[in-house]
């Protein structure tokens, strides 16, 4: 049974204390909103970039957030300049839209975003608690799943929707205000977690790489 929007958000504050304020949407209608935070001026913008699942920026609250990740069931936006972040969620039934304070890490809050959106649902809940954000297989609504092996013969293929992903993250590479501009800033600001986090991720594209 789904519980009330009031006591989803205020479940998701608690989980993750950086998310300090946030909006639940049904379509382009704000159904439920926390105090301390007004976006309907933004939510059409926002909800059709999100849509859209091509924008490298939105705008909120006249806050300019970078898109680190854009996808049918999410988006975690960044502003570099300090400013926060937006972790959004979203099924057929739901939006849920959060605001994170600077000191809060938008990736990481992500898949708490998406657990308390399953607990507004009145459907089964799409994605398994135990499945990492963006694992491998996982497809909602496709023929894949997460351990299950594709059928015996089949060719290898890209899905359209991820190469758009890809495209979409080196036209962000290139963006002065995009991955150089959030790299620039936390070197500056001499942040331990994000910088030992881009070192793994350095290392990790080497390994790949095979440089």
């Amino acid at each position: 049974m789904p519980l009330d929007t009031q006591t989803v958000v205020n479940n998701l504050m608690q989980n993750d204390p950086h998310i300090i304020a946030a909006a639940v949407l049904k379509g382009k209608e704000i159904i439920y909103t926390t105090d301390n935070w007004d976006i309907s001026a933004d939510v059409d913008r926002v909800v059709s970039s999100w849509t859209g699942q091509n924008a490298q920026f939105i705008m909120v609250s006249g806050v300019k957030y970078s898109v680190l990740q854009i996808g049918a069931e999410r988006l975690v936006a960044m502003s570099y300049k300090g400013e926060g972040s937006i972790v959004a969620a979203k099924d057929d039934e739901h939006k849920l839209i959060t605001y994170l304070d600077p000191d809060g890490y938008g990736i990481g809050a992500a898949m708490e975003v998406q657990r308390a959106l399953g607990d507004l649902s009145t459907k089964t809940s799409y994605l398994d608690s135990n499945i990492q954000l963006g694992q491998a297989g996982a497809q909602v609504g496709g023929a894949v799943s997460a351990g299950v092996a594709p059928s015996a013969g089949a060719g290898p293929s890209v899905d359209p929707q991820l190469k758009g992903e890809i495209q979409s993250f080196l036209d962000w590479i290139k963006d002065t205000e995009g991955l150089s501009g959030y790299i620039n800033y936390y070197l500056q600001q001499n942040n331990a977690q994000i910088i030992s986090e881009l070192s793994k991720i350095y290392n990790e594209l080497r390994q790949i790489f095979g440089v």
